[in-house]
Parts: C-alpha cells; structure tokens; sequence
C-alpha cells in the first residue's frame, strides 16, 4: 500500500509538470477527449504555462526532459510509438536531446577511486574535465598512468543515479499495469511490456560492465570487418560504475561539410551507416540500438567507429528468419505470403480473415510501387503501418522495440548526410547475401539436416529430394521448396529489370521489420 502511495505521488507531480507545460492533455486536442479526460485536465490545472509558443510535440518533449533521466527515457521510447502519440509528437520525441549539465569533476574523481579500488593517480596520469554529459553518466578524457600512457575515455555513472531511476521506473510499472487492468487499450498496447523493455535497457546501462561486455561482444562479432570498428575496452580500469576505452580519434557525423573537410565522401558514409545496421540485425542479431550523429565517428582509415554501447538490441533466429519471408512477400507484391507469416508467427490473430489482412497489406505497399525511393515519406508510411496493425489488434514485440527505434534514427543520419539516399541501393548487398544464405535453399536443407540425416545425403539431387517424402514434408513444412541461389538471384535481376522502382518494396519491407512485420502493435 505504501509504495502505491508513493507511486501516485509521483506520478502526480509528473502530471503537474505536464500540466505546467499544456503537455498532459494539450489545448489543441482537449475538444477532442472524453468529458472524464477533460475533468481530469481541470484538476491537475495548469497555471502559467511554460513554452505556451511551442508545438504540443515540443512542449511534451521539454516537460519530460525537465522531469529528468527516466522521462527522457520513456520519450525516447515513445518516439517509436506513432500509434499512441501522433506522427508530429513522435517526430518531436525523436529529437529529445540526452543532455544535462556535468556533475563536479571532484565527485568524479570520487566516484572513479571507489568504483575501481584505488587512488585516481594509480589509475590515470591525467584526467580532464568532462566533455559530454547525459541523464546516466558523463565522460571524461584520460591518460592511463605506466609508459606509455593511453589516452582513453572515462565514463562514469551519475551519483545516485539508479536510486532515481528505480523510484520513476516503479511509477511508470504502476501506472502500465492499472492501465492494463481497467483499459482494454492498455491491454492491447502492452503497456506493461513496453515498461519492462525500458526497464531491462535501463538496468543495462546502469552497470557499465554490462555496457564493457557489450562493446566486446560487438567487436568479436566484427572483427573480419574492414569497414567498421569498436573501440577496445580497458578491463582493468572498469567496474560497475566506471567504464574505461581507447579514445577514439574521428570525425563526428553532426555535419556532412565537417566530414568533407576531413576527406571523406558524406555519400559513402550514409552508405556505411545504413548497411552496417542491417548487418549488425540480420547477420548477428545483435546491434547498437542508439545509432544517432554523437555516438558515430569515422576515423582516418575512413571506418565507421561507434561508441556508447548502453543500449544494444537483440534478433533471435526465429525473428530474423521472419523478418526475411516478410522482405521477401513483400518484393514479390504477394501480400497473401506476408499475411499467412504473419499468422504462423502468431502476431495476427486467426480470428481475422488472412485474405482481409492481405487486403491491408496491399494497400500500404501498391501506392509506393513506381516512385523513387528517396521521395517515400517513412513517417507516412510507418502511420499506415501503424493504423494497420491496431485494426488487426496486433500485441507489441518487446523484442524488436529498440530495432523499430534504431531503424527510424539511421535513416535520419544517413539521409542527413544524403537527402537523395536509395535505401533499399544502401541495404540491398546486406539483405540479399543475408536471405540466401539463411533461408534459401542450402540454408533450409542444412537445418533441416539436423533432425533428419537423409537429408544430408539427398540434399546435391534436387530430383532425389523431390522423391524423398520425408524431405518434402520438412520443406514444405519449412515454408515450401525454394529456388537454388542462382535462380532466385536470376528472377530477381529480371524482376528488377521490368520495373527499376519495384525496389521500393524492400523499403518498404524494412519498415515493416520495425512496425506491421515485427507486430509493433
């Protein structure tokens, strides 16, 4: 009772907060909300108005970054959200800037002897004032102590930190589950979920070993790529609370004319950023979940260099292997195919008519068919997305909440530095190597090989197979007999040479990934 007590508490001083803002329940939508709603709006009241001026989007986003670390948190999660919160709230949410002003360099120092067991100096032979600081840590650049000294970058937890973020996170559980108890909405939209899968980012970039671990996970993942690079991580010098790594030297990807000047094409970097995401998602299923302009450099060998591994997002094979069939139903134009994956992963309900829901899906992916790539608005597309897959009273995916995000912040990077960016030109090498090797039909025989050792024999005579019962009930059941490689790379060439914008369907797909195929919603 006492701590539901103290939840309420703090959920209504964040419901003033908004109020003080006009972000709880905004002028421009209060004619639109139940009487109950507008009561509710009535009795919080809003006295004088904070940043009156502002679109409601961008006073939503200053009452949450005033609200402090957990409510930029939850903001960035709601930016991946059109669904709940609108196209231009959203798009506000997306540019909620983790900044706060710097802790004491002195409660630093403290905070780096205590976490690592030893005085600062046995450490570090130099340790410079912070140069960025955001709602969970701020960093700090030194030289190890010993010859020679190595210049790295220090991160270091906020004091008390996750004390406040426990208490914010426990309202924010609080509220998901008497939303979901009263509200049939709130069932639908997983609120409960979507709290948890914030939670469980959050526990992970509160121990910065977790973060330590994570860098070098992605690291050994791509250590045979020449084009892309972790920096090493400083094990002796990281603890719970400190995290230590090679100081990377580079340019920022904030500005395409700061990239010029240093020599290198902003054309190709977009390339780079778009196709290493992908790969990251599809090949390990393991990926930097916080892809944006500050945590991505490229250094003079010209290799993309990320930083800040907080928040790293997951794939299992399963999901990765639907994510394909959904490229691929949607490269063909066969909607009926994309309906009937998404009734075998269970994120549509068998209660709608599969031929309905290919309906659905036919009218978001026939409009686009025939225009360029760089001219289709993602941010209309994924609303239709969105408005889909609430007809069809899809359930969130936790899992695939961060790559909805991080799909929607790369493709802000990369057509930053390319307004005319062909996304599907960029991920077309990563996605095609990806699906033959994974689901085309080498792939399929060798898993299936597995279970049934016959396989293993039979698998260099197609014909053979085609007589082998056995096989061709684990094919079929698999999802149906493929195409060598060869000959789905042939249909597709001839596909492609028919109409140069059918590529457009890829994009599409990938939108999907995010939102309709990974069931957002």
């Amino acid at each position: 009772m006492l701590r539901a007590l103290r939840n309420t508490a703090r959920l209504a001083h964040a419901a003033r907060v908004l109020a003080r803002h006009d972000a709880l329940i905004p002028r421009e939508a209060a004619e639109r909300v139940p009487p109950a709603l507008r009561f509710v709006r009535a009795l919080v009241g809003r006295g004088k108005v904070v940043d009156a001026e502002l679109p409601p989007g961008e006073r939503l986003a200053r009452a949450l970054e005033s609200l402090g670390p957990a409510y930029i948190k939850l903001g960035q999660i709601l930016a991946t959200r059109p669904d709940i919160i609108g196209d231009e709230t959203a798009r506000s949410l997306a540019a909620l800037q983790d900044r706060l002003p710097p802790f004491a360099t002195e409660l630093a120092r403290a905070e780096v002897e205590s976490a690592l067991g030893m005085p600062l100096s046995t450490a570090f032979s130099a340790f410079d004032e912070p140069i960025a600081a955001a709602s969970v840590a701020q960093v700090h650049r030194a030289v190890t102590a010993g010859d020679p000294g190595r210049d790295v970058a220090v991160k270091i937890l906020r004091p008390r930190v996750e004390a406040e973020f426990a208490r914010d996170l426990s309202a924010f559980a609080f509220a998901a589950r008497c939303a979901e108890r009263f509200f049939a909405e709130g069932r639908r939209l997983r609120l409960v979920a979507l709290v948890e899968t914030l939670s469980a980012s959050v526990a992970m970039e509160l121990d910065l070993r977790m973060e330590a671990a994570a860098a070098s996970e992605l690291a050994e993942r791509t250590r045979s790529d020449e084009e892309f690079r972790v920096p090493s991580v400083d094990w002796e010098r990281t603890g719970a609370r400190v995290l230590t790594t090679e100081w990377v030297e580079g340019t920022s990807l904030r500005s395409a004319e700061e990239l010029k000047a240093a020599g290198h094409d902003p054309k190709q970097i977009a390339l780079l950023v778009v196709r290493q995401f992908l790969t990251q998602a599809l090949r390990y299923g393991f990926f930097h979940a916080d892809m944006h302009q500050g945590n991505l450099f490229v250094d003079a060998e010209s290799r993309l260099v990320c930083v800040d591994f907080g928040i790293m997002g997951r794939l299992d094979e399963p999901m990765r292997r639907f994510m394909a069939e959904t490229l691929g139903g949607f490269l063909a134009r066969d909607y009926q195919r994309v309906a009937n994956v998404h009734y075998d992963a269970g994120f549509v309900s068998r209660t709608h008519p599969a031929p309905l829901f290919a309906q659905a899906l036919r009218a978001i992916g026939e409009p686009v068919f025939g225009r360029r790539a760089s001219h289709v608005s993602m941010a209309k597309l994924l609303q239709q997305l969105f408005d889909t897959t609430r007809r069809f009273d899809m359930e969130l995916q936790p899992q695939l909440v961060l790559l909805q995000k991080t799909m929607v912040v790369v493709e802000g990077v990369a057509r930053a530095l390319d307004p005319e960016l062909d996304i599907w030109e960029a991920s077309r090498p990563v996605i095609e190597e990806w699906m033959i090797e994974r689901i085309g039909p080498e792939a399929r025989l060798r898993d299936a090989a597995e279970g049934v050792s016959a396989l293993g024999r039979l698998a260099r005579d197609f014909p053979h197979v085609l007589r082998n019962a056995e096989v061709v009930s684990t094919m079929l059941a698999d999802g149906g007999l493929k195409l060598h490689p060869d000959s789905v790379r042939q249909i597709a060439q001839a596909q492609v040479a028919r109409t140069h914008h059918v590529r457009v369907a890829l994009w599409i797909a990938a939108g999907a990934l995010a939102v309709l195929a990974i069931g957002i919603l």
